[in-house]
């Protein structure tokens, strides 16, 4: 057996190899979770490319689905996610103005429409 004790220059490249392999393996886990974050912000870019471009303007109907309970911007915050609202087109927006059906408080799409009475 060879009961010799190690020098300190052997020490201190055994201690350097040790810190050398514990970095690899650092910087890979790093980088692994570097690539799988990419991947995240790529598919969330995908996913707002791919939604629809919101209408310019809805129409809210009521709960019985007959009558109209307001004109909004399509972009408006109160009804965002709504079922109560459908595409309208400008023209369908000003008829429904026209027709005494109140706009929107928050959004003012009779403003945008240059409806003014």
């Amino acid at each position: 057996m060879n009961d010799a004790v190690p020098s300190r220059l052997e020490l201190l490249q055994f201690a350097r190899r040790v810190v050398v392999q514990q970095a690899t393996a650092s910087l890979a886990q790093l980088d692994g979770w570097i690539a799988e974050e990419q991947r995240r912000e790529a598919e969330r870019r995908r996913g707002e490319e791919s939604q629809p471009t919101p209408p310019e303007w809805l129409v809210e109907h009521g709960l019985n689905r007959r009558n109209l309970v307001a004109v909004h911007l399509g972009d408006c915050w109160t009804v965002r996610k709504s079922a109560r609202c459908v595409a309208a087109s400008r023209e369908q927006a000003v008829e429904a103005l026209r027709q005494q059906v109140p706009a929107c408080t928050q959004c003012r799409p009779d403003t945008q429409l240059g409806f003014l009475e």
